[in-house]
C-alpha cells in the first residue's frame, strides 16, 4: 500500500492550485457573480458579429497542421509580445518551423504576467482543448504541444468542429467591397452546416487617405470599377459602383457595414469633393514616393465625408448597421511595414480629437432621417465619457439602443478595458440595451473572448449585488446578462436566421 505523508500532500495541494489556473469560477469573486455567469451567462449562444475569419476556411472547413498555425499565425497580439521580449522577427513572422514558433510562445508566456495575453492563452487552451492543468511554459511547451496537435487532427477541432463547440450561432466577417464573396455563398447553401456567417461591408479601400499610396488607390478603383460594371472616372461614378456593391452585399446576407478611422472629421462641399477626386484619378495629387502629402488632408476630407454619408444613407434604408472603429494609428514602424505589410503588429492608440465631427456626421443624417443604427468603438479610453454621453443625442426613441458604445476593442478588449467601457456605458445610457461582445479577431480559437467579456460582466454585477447598489433579484438581473450576451444582439440586428431568444 502506497502511503502518503503530511508534506507530500501539501506538495501535491500546492502544485496542483499553482496550476490550476482557470478554474470554473475565474474571475468571479462573490457568490452572485458565480451565480450569474453559471446559472445564466455560461450556456449562452453566441453571436460574433464582428470578427475577421477567413470565410475560406470556414467553407473548406480547414484543419490546421498543428498549434502554431491556428494559433500564432496572424496574431499581431502575441506577435508584439514576442518583439517586447526580444525574440528575433525569424521566430515570429519569418521562416523558422512552426515548433520553434510555438517554443518561443512558450518561453514567452510566463514574461506576459499582467498582460492580458496571459489569459487569453490559457483561456484558449481550456477550451476547446481542455488542457487546464499545466501553465504554459519551456517545460510544459512540448506535451502541450502534442497534445493540442493531436486534438487538431480531431473532426471537432476543424474549424466549423470548433466554432460548434463553442456554441456559436453567427458570425459576420469583415469583406471588401470588390469581394466575390463566392464562399459565404458556398457556405450558405451547405446544408450540412447550420451556422450562419455573413459578410460585412468594409469599404476603406474606397476611401482616399493621407500617406495612402495614390496607385494602389486607383489599382483598387479600377478593380471595383470591374466587379460592379461601372466605369469610375469621377466621384458619381464610385458611389454608384459602391451602390451596386452594396446591393450585392445585402442579397448575400450583409446587414453591417464598417468603416476604420485614425480620428474622425466631417464636413463636404460637392464641388470640391468632385474636383479632389478628379485629381486622385488622374493621378495629380501631390505625392512623394506616390504617397499623398498631409497638407492635402482638407482636400481628401471632403471626399471622405461624402462616401461615408452616402453609405450610412445606404445603410439606414436597408435597415442595416453602420460601425465605426475611431482611434487606430497604423503601421507606425515603416521599416517593418515595407517588410512584413500591414496588420504586423505596427499600429497603436491614436490621440486625436473627433467629437465635433462626429456631431456634425450624425447631426446631419439625423436631420435627413437617414441616422442608421450606429455601434462606434473607440480605441483611445481618455475618450469614453465623450463618446458615451455622444451617442445619446441621436437615440430615436424608437429603436432600443439605436445608437451603441461599442465594447471594448484591440487595446482595450481586456479586463480593465471591458470594465471602462461597461461603466461608462452604465454611467451614460443604459447597460440593458448593450449588443455584447465581439472577437475582432482572426482566429478560431478566440471565442474565449466571449467567455472572458461574460465572466467580467457577471463579476462586475455580482459585487455590486453584494455591495447593496443592485438588488438581489437573480431573476432581473439575470435577464440582463442574458441579454446582454445574446438576446440584445439577435434583436438588434434582425437576423433572423438564428433561433429566438433565450
Amino acid at each position: 500500500m502506497y502511503v502518503v505523508c503530511e508534506e507530500q500532500l501539501y506538495f501535491l495541494f500546492f502544485e496542483f492550485s499553482m496550476t490550476k489556473f482557470i478554474t470554473e469560477n475565474f474571475l468571479l469573486q462573490t457568490d452572485a457573480a458565480i451565480r450569474l455567469y453559471h446559472d445564466y451567462a455560461k450556456s449562452m449562444p453566441i453571436i460574433d458579429y464582428h470578427c475577421h475569419l477567413s470565410p475560406q476556411d470556414v467553407a473548406a472547413d480547414r484543419r490546421f497542421e498543428n498549434l502554431t498555425r491556428i494559433w500564432l499565425s496572424g496574431d499581431h497580439y502575441k506577435w508584439r509580445a514576442l518583439r517586447a521580449a526580444g525574440v528575433d522577427e525569424h521566430f515570429i513572422t519569418g521562416q523558422a518551423a512552426d515548433w520553434e514558433k510555438f517554443e518561443k510562445w512558450a518561453e514567452t508566456t510566463p514574461k506576459t504576467l499582467r498582460n492580458p495575453l496571459y489569459h487569453w492563452t490559457h483561456l484558449e487552451l481550456k477550451r476547446p482543448f481542455g488542457i487546464a492543468d499545466r501553465l504554459l511554459c519551456s517545460d510544459t511547451a512540448n506535451s502541450i504541444w502534442e497534445e493540442a496537435n493531436a486534438k487538431l487532427q480531431q473532426p471537432e477541432f476543424s474549424a466549423r468542429g470548433i466554432m460548434r463547440q463553442m456554441n456559436v450561432r453567427l458570425v459576420c466577417t469583415t469583406d471588401d467591397p470588390a469581394d466575390s464573396l463566392e464562399y459565404h455563398r458556398k457556405i450558405a447553401t451547405d446544408k450540412s452546416f447550420d451556422i450562419k456567417v455573413l459578410p460585412t461591408f468594409r469599404p476603406d479601400k474606397a476611401i482616399p487617405t493621407v500617406t495612402g499610396n495614390l496607385n494602389t488607390y486607383n489599382e483598387y478603383l479600377d478593380k471595383l470599377g470591374e466587379v460592379s460594371g461601372v466605369s469610375i472616372r469621377t466621384l458619381d461614378d464610385l458611389l454608384t459602383a459602391l451602390k451596386k456593391r452594396h446591393d450585392f452585399f445585402h442579397e448575400n446576407g450583409c446587414r453591417l457595414s464598417d468603416h476604420g478611422f485614425g480620428t474622425f472629421d466631417y464636413w463636404f462641399h460637392d464641388r470640391k469633393a468632385a474636383q479632389c477626386f478628379q485629381y486622385l484619378r488622374n493621378n495629380k495629387c501631390d505625392t512623394v514616393n506616390g504617397t499623398i502629402r498631409y497638407h492635402q488632408a482638407k482636400q481628401l476630407v471632403h471626399i471622405q465625408s461624402l462616401i461615408l454619408r452616402h453609405i450610412a444613407q445606404m445603410d439606414a434604408e436597408r435597415g442595416w448597421t453602420m460601425q465605426l472603429h475611431i482611434g487606430a494609428i497604423r503601421n507606425n514602424n515603416s521599416r517593418l511595414f515595407r517588410q512584413l505589410g500591414a496588420d504586423a503588429g505596427f499600429d497603436s492608440i491614436y490621440d486625436g480629437h473627433f467629437a465635433a465631427g462626429l456631431a456634425r456626421f450624425f447631426d446631419h443624417l439625423d436631420s435627413e432621417e437617414k441616422l442608421p443604427k450606429t455601434i462606434v468603438y473607440n480605441l483611445n479610453p481618455a475618450a469614453n465619457e465623450m463618446l458615451a454621453s455622444m451617442i445619446g443625442n441621436f437615440q430615436d426613441g424608437k429603436t432600443p439602443g439605436k445608437m451603441q458604445f461599442g465594447s471594448g476593442w484591440w487595446f482595450l478588449d481586456q479586463k480593465d478595458g471591458m470594465e471602462k467601457q461597461l461603466n461608462t456605458l452604465s454611467n451614460f445610457g443604459l447597460l440593458s440595451q448593450f449588443v455584447g461582445m465581439l472577437t475582432d479577431s482572426r482566429s478560431f480559437l478566440s471565442y474565449t473572448r466571449h467567455e472572458y467579456f461574460r465572466r467580467i460582466l457577471c463579476n462586475l454585477l455580482g459585487q455590486e449585488i453584494h455591495d447593496g447598489l443592485l438588488p438581489n433579484d437573480f431573476d432581473l438581473i439575470g435577464k440582463m446578462v442574458q441579454d446582454i450576451c445574446y438576446n440584445n444582439a439577435q434583436n438588434y440586428f434582425g437576423f433572423t436566421t438564428v433561433h429566438t431568444n433565450f
